[in-house]
Parts: C-alpha cells; structure tokens; sequence
C-alpha cells in the first residue's frame, strides 16, 4: 500500500514549506510517520498510473522529499508529543549563532506539552547548560518555589527560554541571537497552546512583546499575545491569541528580594485569569513555599 497526499494535504505541505522558509529553515529530511498517524489517502499499486495526472505533489523531483517530509511535520503537529520532538528535532546541533560555539548541550524546554501556564526566561545558566533543563539552579529552585506557592507543580506547567544555549559569562542575549533562536519558541508556544504565558525578566518580555519599556511598564497588566504559529494545520491557526503577564527573573529576585512581593502580585494576577484560588491558608502554614514571605527560598 501507497501513501498519496490528496489536494487539501497539498497546500498544507505548501503552507508549512513556505513557514520553514520564512524561519530560515531549509534543509528538510525525509522521517517515518509516527506509529498510527494516517495522512494522505492509501492506495493501491493499480491506480499509480493516475495519480501521475492526478497529483503534481507526486510528480515532484528534488522537491518531493521536502514535500514528503513537510506533510509528515504538518501531520505530527496534531500531537503536541510528537510536535515538541519535531522542533527539537529541526534544531539539531544547532550552529545558527555565536551562542553554540560555548554550549555544552542545548536547552529545549520541559514541562507538560498540555500546561496552562508556560514560563519564559532569557537563556540558560551554567547549571541548565551542563543537565540539558531549563532553570534548574538557584533561580530554578525559586522558580519551584513560586509555582509551588501557586499550589501547582513543577510538572503541571511548560518552561522554556528565548535562546536555548547559554550566553558566555550569563551575560544578556544579544538581539541577532534572539532573533535567531526565538522561532523555535514561538513553535513551542504554538504548539503548547498556554493559557496565559509568564514573561520571566525584560529579555523575554521585550522580545515577546516586541517593547523597549521598562519592566516597571511593563508588569501591571495583561497583555493579548498573538504568537507566530504555523500554518498547515487548523488546529495552529494564525487567529490563537493567549494571555501574557510580566514578572521578575528569580535571578533578579536572588539579588534583589525586596521584589518578591511584587512578582507574587503579577503571580495572584496570572491565577485570577486562569480562575484559580490564591491558596493563602496555605502559604500561612507553609512560609517557606510563599516567595513574597521566604525572601530567601
């Protein structure tokens, strides 16, 4: 049995092939379809003869393994799984900017593919560079203590970082290696579909946001996000538009934990929009989960 792509499967191959583009994305390979994924119509030997008149998609030459694996991407995207493993996948051994020529491994993102609540920071530390996970330090740790005082857990939500390979000496990603790595985020945020996503500092508030402000412009308020998403599929339409609050960096807090009691504010705003109690019972009986009363966490 053949696999042949009909015509609605065609412009969708065409879409995704032109997003790719558009990213920077050229180079495609050709990869089995997941087990039980079914896309295209299934054929029979007889009836290649007409789909040569029938289908220019299969009439295709050097362009036909792109096209092959662009359905295959436009098909996975329906299983936010296999979805993530493909935008990991087209990073690779990325070599797209300076940052890769330091990194010891490349931080893609954890959490639950499914999560209400995504969490961005600007890049990776020296902690996440060597285990491969984002926020996983000392400013991880915190960050565990602020989702925790949510009543949530580390698993329940998605963290990711605006540049997936640590900056030399921690120092601020520059705007060019932003704009080199914040696509693959936009996909991840695309396919994560949050509710509401939780800007960690000014140097994913300003690239998400597309803002110069100050963070003290910036936190306050909720903002409508309209992520850059693919095209192929209904289900990753143009028109998804989340929530997107601002707070501090937990780095930020570690040097500075006068701020705590203000990100906890921009914390109970994210959980009024997602309609969730602000356990403050709880956090009276467990201080040291309560970021604004554990300055130190």
């Amino acid at each position: 049995m053949t696999k042949v792509l009909d015509a609605q499967s065609r412009k969708k191959i065409a879409a995704t092939l032109r997003y790719y583009r558009e990213l920077g994305i050229f180079d495609l390979y050709r990869r089995e379809a997941p087990e039980g994924m079914n896309w295209g119509r299934t054929i029979v030997r007889e009836e290649l003869s007409v789909i040569a008149v029938d289908a220019p998609a299969a009439r295709m030459s050097n362009g036909d393994e792109a096209a092959v694996n662009a359905g295959q991407h436009a098909a996975i995207l329906n299983d936010k799984v296999g979805a993530l493993r493909v935008i990991r996948e087209e990073i690779g051994d990325c070599t797209r900017c300076r940052l890769s020529q330091g990194r010891t491994n490349i931080v893609f993102g954890v959490g639950d593919p499914h999560a209400r609540i995504m969490f961005v920071g600007e890049g990776p530390g020296a902690d996440e560079d060597a285990q491969g996970e984002p926020f996983v330090g000392r400013a991880g740790q915190l960050l565990n203590n602020m989702i925790a005082a949510m009543g949530l857990r580390r698993e329940d939500v998605f963290i990711g970082n605006v540049v997936k390979c640590r900056p030399p000496q921690n120092r601020t990603p520059e705007r060019d290696e932003c704009e080199t790595c914040g696509p693959f985020l936009m996909l991840q945020i695309s396919v994560v579909r949050p509710e509401v996503i939780v800007a960690l500092g000014a140097t994913a508030a300003k690239f998400l946001l597309g803002a110069s402000d100050s963070m003290a412009k910036l936190r306050g308020q909720i903002y409508d996000f309209h992520p850059i998403v693919p095209h192929a599929t209904a289900e990753h339409d143009p028109g998804f538009t989340t929530k997107l609050v601002v707070t501090y960096h937990p780095a930020y807090l570690l040097r500075d934990p006068r701020q705590k009691k203000e990100t906890w504010l921009d914390l109970q705003m994210v959980m009024k929009q997602l309609g969730m109690a602000v356990p403050k019972r709880d956090l009276e009986r467990n201080p040291e989960r309560n970021p604004e009363r554990n300055p130190e966490a």
